[in-house]
């Protein structure tokens, strides 16, 4: 009997929207070994081999309750995983032991390459630069809202003199804390007279704030498309989820397999994009999250997209990445 490939899950813990997919692959049987890096050691042991077998790599990663052989895994759901921080060890010790386990079983997991992977991390860290993504936005035919990325405080005052209504957002969402309060960079508007001098100190990315009627929140997953119609009046729709109500759409044939061809030059299978929806009806580019949230559209809308997702884990192809 054909041993069973099984689908390795790597997130924290606690991620409800992997538990979506997770209740869909095992509805179909498939063996399913989910873990979080942070958990390495006694809960999380990994083991492989190179050189020594006719399999480029072999050896097992084992929890306290499942394992996977490496030979055969058909796919990895890279979702959100939490790599170990060591806090208890002196400082020295801990940046050494990161760092062995980032390049220990992250590299013994990047060496998978026979399996199909939601997405590679190396394919989502190099996804997740928006000026390239702003530059292969256009490459592509989207309406690209003009946009400055710069740590010039006068060079910012003249876009903002040049477009009006400009608004300012981060480059990369990342941890913050004042005061042991958590705080998000949410996109904001910003005006010339809020500049100073500290602009110089990292770089900045303005915009020019799209006159929109609507947010498209658009989930890709394989060939599945879901396309969200999320209604607002909001500059930024995460601020207040109570305040937005959610229409499905489809999207024209052009516009989603222009997305489509977006993620296969990235190397991706999956992504969440964020566009914007004018009062003519022409949409705009605003970013791609190559591993967004989507879990709260499918609670809301029906669409079946923890279906899609494991679908896609369990076809387990790599001929599945190609566009």
């Amino acid at each position: 009997m054909t041993k069973e490939r099984s689908v390795m899950v790597v997130t924290e813990d606690g991620d409800v929207t992997a538990d979506m997919v997770i209740t869909h692959l095992n509805r179909r049987g498939v063996p399913v070994v989910r873990f979080n890096p942070a958990d390495i050691g006694a809960s999380l042991t990994v083991t492989a081999r190179f050189g020594s077998r006719p399999a480029p790599v072999s050896g097992q990663v084992r929890t306290s309750s499942r394992s996977a052989d490496l030979e055969d895994v058909r796919a990895v759901y890279w979702r959100r995983p939490v790599w170990p921080a060591f806090e208890y060890l002196p400082d020295p010790d801990a940046r050494f032991s990161a760092a062995q386990v980032r390049y220990g079983l992250g590299g013994v997991l990047y060496a998978l390459h026979d399996c199909l992977w939601v997405n590679h991390p190396l394919m989502n860290a190099a996804a997740d630069y928006k000026p390239a993504q702003l530059a292969l936005a256009q490459r592509l035919g989207f309406i690209v809202p003009p946009t400055l990325v710069t740590n010039d405080p006068n060079e910012a005052r003249v876009f903002i003199s040049e477009h009006g209504n400009v608004i300012h957002k981060a480059l990369r969402w990342t941890p913050y804390q004042r005061d042991g309060i958590g705080l998000t960079a949410w996109t904001e508007p910003v005006q010339d007279g809020e500049l100073d001098d500290t602009v110089r100190v990292t770089p900045h990315l303005f915009q020019a704030r799209v006159d929109k009627a609507a947010d498209l929140r658009v989930l890709i997953v394989g060939q599945d498309v879901f396309a969200v119609r999320i209604d607002s009046g909001l500059l930024d729709w995460r601020k207040d989820y109570n305040a937005l109500t959610y229409g499905v759409v489809d999207l024209p044939d052009s516009l989603a397999e222009t997305l489509l061809s977006y993620l296969g030059h990235l190397g991706l299978v999956s992504g969440s994009f964020d566009l914007a929806v004018d009062h003519d009806g022409d949409v705009h580019w605003l970013e791609l999250n190559p591993n967004g949230q989507w879990g709260w559209l499918e609670e809301r809308t029906g669409l079946e997209m923890a279906a899609s997702f494991a679908n896609l884990l369990t076809q387990g192809e790599v001929d599945a990445r190609a566009r």
